[in-house]
């Protein structure tokens, strides 16, 4: 069995399969492996929407062999230890592979357990989530039966997360649901944030979907216990002099979004900075400490939004990068820190957030993103899952 290879990657998701097509398009010449334990491979930016009926969930999944790049071995194993002084790594198996290059894209961990009672109560008595392959479909259940006078509670906790913006998306394709159906239901986020939205002028748009709906905001909130048989969620609540009380709140459904983290055999590892993520240089996506290492995804520590479309705009950097090391030149590509938010605000409404490190507008089309669109509503729901499949994969763009 082959143990050493010219570049592994950690992940099959979005950003290893992406970034081995395209190595292999720069050089098809090059020995690539992957370290994925997966048998499934899931398109996630389409769970709101099966969320809302309107999406099929075994759309979203195909078996993870057929996004596998032919030229690119595929180690289906969990990686368990890393250990970059020595170029090495070692998997659940008990195998040791080691390498010139190292690209992780690790992704990011669920914590459903940091929420008590959460993991006993998904899936039933109202309680749903769409980051979970096996609740998205429920969340539709919940909304279908939606009644007036019904208390619908939408969670964002105190972590990093995966797409900023889902939190928020189920909660107005809820209200502009109950808007089209004279449903009078009670609508409220209760976020650990501050504020909706941390560009002004998304925010401001997105101030206007709140109130078009009736949606309570509660800003502060962090969700810390739910007990769905008697259709209750604690809250830890912090006020404007730091001071912390617990609060309840009565539900009949909840849509839970869970704290987050790096995966917990990589946030132990010497690559991880002292929050658990990927130290990275935020603009080559090399490590700030071993150069033969780069990163990609969820998993870093760069101050950008988690989301495929920062994966899309990493991965020319990190394989210009990889390429450039690999001949002994200066390493000259330079992530920019962009990312794109699709806020679904109703049915066929979507507001494309685009930015920057800074919080730097970035827009791609000639015309205001932050007003409602039905376009762009129609590049999420059709064009963005084709092109994924198609053509990201694929190392085509």
């Amino acid at each position: 069995m082959k143990t050493h290879h010219q570049i592994l990657i950690v992940g099959g998701g979005n950003a290893g399969i992406t970034a081995a097509a395209q190595l292999l398009r720069a050089n098809v010449q090059l020995d690539i492996a992957i370290i994925e334990p997966g048998d499934k491979h899931y398109y996630m930016p389409a769970w709101t929407l099966v969320g809302a009926g309107v999406y099929d969930m075994k759309d979203t999944i195909h078996e993870e062999a057929e996004v596998i790049p032919d030229k690119a071995k595929w180690i289906k194993d969990y990686v368990v230890k890393f250990e970059p002084d020595h170029n090495r790594l070692i998997t659940k198996s008990g195998h040791e592979y080691t390498y010139d290059v190292l690209i992780t894209g690790s992704g990011i961990q669920m914590n459903w357990h940091l929420v008590k009672g959460l993991k006993e109560t998904l899936g039933r008595n109202g309680v749903t989530s769409n980051y979970h392959k096996d609740y998205a479909s429920y969340t539709w259940e919940c909304l279908k039966n939606l009644k007036d006078g019904d208390v619908a509670l939408f969670t964002a906790p105190s972590t990093p997360v995966r797409c900023g913006g889902a939190p928020q998306k189920i909660m107005y394709l809820f209200g502009d649901y109950c808007k089209k159906h004279n449903i009078k239901a009670h609508i409220e986020f209760t976020s650990a944030g501050s504020v909706i939205f941390g560009i002004k002028k998304y925010a401001d748009e997105l101030m206007k979907m709140v109130n078009k709906y009736g949606i309570q905001l509660s800003f502060k909130h962090d969700l810390i216990a739910v007990d769905g048989e008697n259709k209750t969620a604690t809250f830890r609540v912090t006020d404007t002099n730091g001071i912390t009380t617990e609060v309840q709140k009565k539900f009949d459904v909840i849509h839970v979004v869970p704290p987050q983290s790096a995966p917990g055999y990589f946030s132990t590892s010497p690559l991880a900075d002292d929050k658990g993520w990927f130290d990275a240089d935020k603009y080559t996506l090399q490590h700030v400490r071993y150069k033969n290492v780069f990163g990609l995804g969820d998993v870093l520590n760069t101050p950008n939004a988690k989301t495929g479309a920062a994966i899309r705009k990493q991965t020319p950097v990190v394989v210009k990068n990889v390429v450039s090391l690999l001949n002994s030149k200066p390493l000259e590509a330079k992530y920019n820190g962009y990312g794109s938010c699709p806020l679904v605000v109703g049915y066929g409404k979507l507001i494309l957030a685009e930015f920057g490190y800074d919080n730097k507008v970035m827009e791609t089309f000639p015309f205001d993103q932050s007003k409602p669109s039905w376009l762009m509503y129609l590049l999420k729901r059709y064009v963005l899952p084709w092109l994924y499949w198609h053509k990201i994969v694929k190392g085509q763009m």
